[in-house]
């Protein structure tokens, strides 16, 4: 088959013009034509009112040598890619100590169900619960104000991804195809095929929640063992013969032990005491930026008219999402850089503490992405040398995210009620006193005030500096009545455990493969995935004695 891409057709195109189109752009005849299916399909919103639908199709044709030796200097006409996937290799008959992997999150599940469909029989440490008991949990947080710190939207089943938008798109290097490998997985896990061909797929949690249920059943299917409620407490690492640290065992909170040479740390961004065991363990470690900042929403309606115009509210666009950018480097400027983060068309701000007396915000959005706001984070990006007031070392970028989550929590009251202020405000440097037309989805609730104290001042002005911008870019972006809801923290981990890159273990503890979003080495569900299943990949051939590979 041939890959035909770039191929851009009207927005209310028949559906026989696809046929059409493939034809007249290869300059061939009807009876050419053998039959094609889309791989991809994005649209091109640049002309508002004459927004386009933009196709990556497979063709298959009658004389296909041909066609490519016509079309040979045409990068947008080149054979269809094996995107299968390949296992790299099948376990022994006889396995001594089975791989672990510590987490259950996408990194967790994808590197768990690898092994598996490989024949390793993973054993899988969760520190939460399974995926229906931690949404009742969080929920809990949400409507009663009961933090649960081991069940929630960090912790449990599915990961802090379970409770997003279910954003399925990156821009990771990927030439192994590992992405399609996940799109498929989740398929065959009850998410819609479209996700397969739109060019930003995404889930929702409601969905989300039923398709890892269906994951864990294949794993356990394969062999595999999926244990909750186990918070790993310790690594038992030696000094082995060849001189070299290598891990033994993970000992439980119950006081349990479970030996293995090859255990995946797959731990999410949140796990901070398991940060601070594996300090004290001496695993190599060190502080990586981030961004902080707060959740800004708006109708979703303004957010759909300044993107798709007269176009607005068609039902293939759906909901109109964004990104923004701004590197202050200008004179006059603070020299921070803003961005939007994790944005949720059509969603809800959500309260995603993990530890007691704090307060986080997230964005979240179901499949539908049908409420009336949209909402994103505004963060502003912050360095290992921005760490040092709060401590020194690889854990100060903990020690400022938890000084922030405290500040915040005492802001909103006291009571995970979040702080809040309306954007015109904000700019203004007064304190908000009453709501405006758009109304905060913070659930449990949110408390007005002034977030000019909610955060250090370099990232205050910075952002007081971008919104103007941005309303360049969106009309309407800096409308007065905007909201913006304090504190975002989490947007990636504050640390990294360094791998090497041949045989992604640690760069001193030989057995221990840290692995995606808490590692520091993914940013999404769709990256922390492929992740997981390079470093299953790595565990594998780590296990077999076979030559590593660039996975």
């Amino acid at each position: 088959m041939l890959r035909l891409t770039d191929l851009k057709l009207p927005l209310d195109h028949p559906p026989e013009a696809l046929a059409g189109a493939i034809l007249a752009r290869l300059a061939l005849p009807a009876s050419a034509l053998r039959g094609f299916a889309v791989f991809r399909r994005g649209y091109d919103a640049r002309k508002r009112g004459a927004i386009a639908l933009v196709y990556t199709l497979d063709v298959e044709l009658v004389d296909e040598a041909s066609v490519l030796a016509r079309f040979a200097d045409d990068r947008h006409v080149q054979p269809t890619p094996d995107t299968g996937y390949h296992p790299v290799a099948q376990a022994p008959a006889r396995l001594e100590h089975r791989p672990i992997v510590i987490g259950f999150g996408p990194c967790g599940i994808f590197a768990a169900l690898i092994l598996a469909q490989m024949g390793f029989r993973p054993i899988v440490l969760d520190r939460g619960k399974a995926v229906r008991e931690r949404t009742r949990d969080t929920w809990d947080l949400w409507r009663k104000r009961n933090l649960h710190p081991e069940s929630n939207v960090q912790f449990g089943e599915g990961g802090a991804g379970t409770f997003s938008d279910g954003k399925l798109y990156s821009q990771i290097s990927d030439p192994h195809h590992h992405g399609r490998k996940v799109l498929t997985e989740f398929v065959k896990a009850g998410a819609p095929e479209e996700i397969l061909y739109v060019s930003k797929p995404h889930i929702g949690t409601f969905r989300l929640v039923t398709m890892v249920e269906n994951m864990r059943g294949t794993i356990q299917a394969l062999g595999g063992e999926i244990r909750f409620d186990q918070r790993v407490e310790d690594l038992r690492v030696e000094t082995a013969a060849d001189g070299l640290r290598h891990v033994r065992s993970v000992r439980l909170a119950d006081g349990s032990e479970l030996r293995s040479d090859h255990v995946v740390l797959a731990v999410g961004h949140s796990a901070r005491d398991t940060f601070e065991m594996l300090h004290a363990r001496g695993v190599h470690l060190e502080a990586k930026p981030f961004s902080i900042g707060f959740r800004i929403e708006h109708p979703q309606s303004v957010i759909d008219r300044a993107r798709f115009g007269p176009q607005a509210g068609h039902p293939i666009l759906g909901a109109a999402d964004y990104k923004l950018v701004h590197h202050g480097n200008k004179p006059g400027q603070s020299g921070r850089s803003v961005y939007s983060f994790c944005m949720c068309p059509g969603g809800t701000v959500v309260a995603a503490a993990s530890e007691p007396g704090r307060v986080v915000t997230n964005g979240m959005s179901q499949y539908s992405r049908n409420e009336r706001n949209a909402n994103a984070a505004i963060v502003c990006g912050i360095t290992p040398e921005d760490f040092a007031p709060y401590g020194e070392g690889p854990l100060a970028g903990i020690a400022l995210q938890r000084h922030w989550e405290s500040h915040a929590f005492a802001m909103g009251g006291g009571d995970y009620s979040a702080p809040g202020q309306r954007v015109g405000d904000f700019l203004a440097g007064r304190a908000s006193r009453e709501l405006g037309d758009v109304l905060p989805s913070y659930k449990p609730g949110v408390h007005l005030t002034d977030l000019s104290a909610a955060l250090p001042g370099y990232a205050i002005g910075a952002i007081r500096e971008a919104l103007p911008l941005f309303d360049r870019q969106i009309r309407g972006f800096a409308m007065h009545d905007a909201m913006l809801t304090g504190v975002e923290t989490r947007t990636s981990s504050p640390v990294r455990v360094r791998r090497n890159e041949g045989d992604y273990q640690s760069l001193n503890t030989r057995g221990l493969f840290p692995a995606g979003e808490g590692a520091g080495y993914a940013g999404g569900i769709l990256s922390a995935a492929v992740d997981g299943i390079r470093v299953a990949e790595a565990v594998a051939l780590a296990i077999t004695g076979s030559e590593p590979r660039a996975i």
